[in-house]
């Protein structure tokens, strides 16, 4: 299964793609939210993890150009971001996003939603 990482530090991007990868996913990684929604296109991820506080292209509106387009739109997306506060989420749902963890990312909760998402086949 391929998942599209988009985040633009390179500590979390670097810690979270080693322990995907080892878990056995492909795993793309784009640093900004522009490049994000261009290999949502190119790479055809299973899931996507979308930052929410990225540069060039905010992930509240990567995850609105990525629903937009036919090619990408039911591609479930889980937002990771800082922002934990009440309706944090709501927003992240309402900006597109299928699902929400909070950073700093509990690993474990992230797999399970990963799971919960991933095309059964």
């Amino acid at each position: 299964m391929k998942i599209l990482l988009v985040e633009d530090h390179e500590e979390i991007w670097d810690f979270l793609s080693r322990r995907l990868k080892r878990r056995g996913f492909e795993v793309a990684v784009a640093t900004d939210g522009q490049e994000g929604v261009d290999k949502a296109k190119s790479e055809a991820p299973d899931i996507i993890l979308l930052d929410m506080n990225l540069p060039v292209l905010d992930g509240w509106s990567a995850a609105g150009l990525i629903r937009a387009d036919p090619a990408t739109a039911a591609v479930p997306i889980i937002a990771l971001t800082a922002h934990a506060m009440s309706g944090d989420k709501d927003k992240a749902i309402a900006a597109g996003c299928t699902d929400y963890c909070s950073k700093p990312v509990d690993f474990s909760d992230l797999l399970a939603k990963i799971d919960k998402y991933s095309p059964k086949g």
